[in-house]
C-alpha cells in the first residue's frame, strides 16, 4: 500500500511539473557520455564480472530478504517491517544504477540520452533520501525497543509504523522533484562528457553551459538538512540507548541490547561513514578516482551488504532462511 502511494505520487508529480519543462527544454535533445572506467580498458571485462556479481547478490540478498520477512509471522515485527523496507529501497537503488554500469562496460558507444540522465539522477535521488531517513527510522524503533521495551508494542502502533515509513520516501520524492526542476531549466550545448559512471547532480550541472549557481546552493542545502538532521536523529536515540544499557544491572541483559542494535550500527557506520567520506574529498582534477570509487561503494556495493549484514548478524533471519531453504529441499525431493 504505502509503496503503491509512493510511485502513485511519483507518477501524479512528475508530468504535472517536470514533464512542463521537458517541453520548452531545447536540450532536451542532448546526450551524455559516461566515461565509467573506459581509461581502464584491459579491466572492462573483469570490472563486469565482478559488479554482476554483486547486483546479483544485491538483487537475491535484498528480494530474498523481502520474501522472508512477508511470509514468516514470526517476523511480522515494526524492525522487520523497517528492515524490508530498507531492503527494497536498496534493491531499487541499485537497479536503478548498475545496469547502466554493466552496460558500458561491454558496449563502444557509452551515451545515455538527457531525459535517460535525468530520469536515473530523479530516480536515485529518491531511493538514495529514502535510505538515508529509513536508517533514522530504525534507529528511533531500537530506542523505542531498548528504552521502554514494555510499551514497544503500544507505541509502535501499525499506524505509527506506517507513517514512519511513508515519510523517508515523501521526503526523497519532494527533494528529487526539487532538484530536478531546477536542472531541467538548464542548458546543454557541446561537449557532454561526465566521468562517472552515473548522472549525480554535480557532474550534470559540471556540463551545464548555463548558470548553475541556485541549482548548486539547493542542492548543497538540501543534502547537508538531510546528513545533518538524520545524523541528529541517529545520535540522540543511540545516546539515550547507551546510557540505558549502561544503568542494566545484568551483563546478559546489557549484551541482548547491544546485540540488538549492532547490525543497524554497523549499517548506519558504513552508510554514513561513505557519504562524510565524499563530502571530506577536496574538489580537484585528481579527486576524480576517490570520488567515482566512493560513488560506487555508495551506489553499488552498500545495497549488497546491508542484507547480508542483516542476515549474517540476526539470528531470527538465519533460522527463517534455513528453516525456508530446508522445506524447499524436503518439497523438491520428495
Amino acid at each position: 500500500m504505502i509503496i503503491a502511494t509512493v510511485f502513485s505520487i511519483i507518477s501524479d508529480s512528475f508530468p504535472t511539473t517536470s514533464m512542463l519543462l521537458l517541453e520548452g527544454n531545447h536540450s532536451t535533445g542532448a546526450t551524455f557520455t559516461l566515461l565509467g572506467f573506459s581509461e581502464y580498458p584491459d579491466l572492462q571485462i573483469p570490472l563486469f564480472l565482478l559488479f554482476l556479481t554483486v547486483y546479483t547478490v544485491t538483487v537475491v540478498g535484498n528480494l530474498g530478504m523481502i520474501m522472508i520477512i512477508r511470509v514468516s509471522p514470526q517476523l511480522h515485527t515494526p524492525m522487520y517491517f523497517f528492515l524490508s523496507h530498507l531492503s527494497f529501497v536498496d534493491f531499487c537503488y541499485s537497479t536503478t544504477v548498475t545496469p547502466k554500469l554493466l552496460e558500458n562496460l561491454v558496449v563502444e558507444d557509452r551515451t545515455i540520452s538527457f531525459i535517460g540522465c535525468i530520469v536515473q539522477f530523479l530516480l536515485a535521488c529518491i531511493f538514495a533520501v529514502s535510505e538515508t531517513f529509513m536508517l533514522a527510522v530504525m534507529a528511533y524503533d531500537r530506542f523505542v525497543a531498548v528504552c521502554n521495551p514494555l510499551l514497544y508494542k503500544a507505541v509502535m502502533s501499525q499506524k505509527l509504523c506506517a507513517s514512519l515509513v511513508a515519510g523517508p520516501y515523501s521526503w526523497g520524492i519532494v527533494s528529487s522533484l526539487t532538484l530536478t526542476y531546477f536542472l531541467l531549466t538548464l542548458s546543454f550545448c557541446g561537449s557532454n562528457v561526465i566521468n562517472n559512471f552515473v548522472c549525480e547532480h554535480s557532474v550534470i550541472v559540471s556540463v551545464s553551459c548555463s548558470d548553475t549557481y541556485i541549482s548548486q546552493v539547493l542542492c548543497f542545502a538540501i543534502a547537508m538538512f538531510n546528513e545533518v538532521s538524520s545524523l541528529v536523529i541517529i545520535l540522540t536515540t543511540y545516546i539515550f540507548i547507551f546510557v540505558t544499557v549502561i544503568k542494566m544491572p545484568s551483563a546478559g541483559g546489557r549484551q541482548k541490547a547491544f546485540s540488538t542494535c549492532a547490525s543497524h550500527l554497523t549499517a548506519i557506520t558504513i552508510f554514513h561513514g561513505t557519504v562524510l567520506f565524499l563530502y571530506c574529498v577536496p574538489n580537484s582534477k585528481n579527486s576524480w578516482l576517490i570520488i567515482k570509487v566512493g560513488s560506487l561503494f555508495y551506489t553499488v556495493v552498500i545495497p549488497m551488504l546491508n542484507p547480508l549484514i542483516y542476515s549474517l548478524r540476526n539470528k531470527d533471519v538465519k533460522e527463517r532462511y534455513l528453516l525456508k531453504c530446508s522445506f524447499y529441499q524436503l518439497s523438491h525431493f520428495s
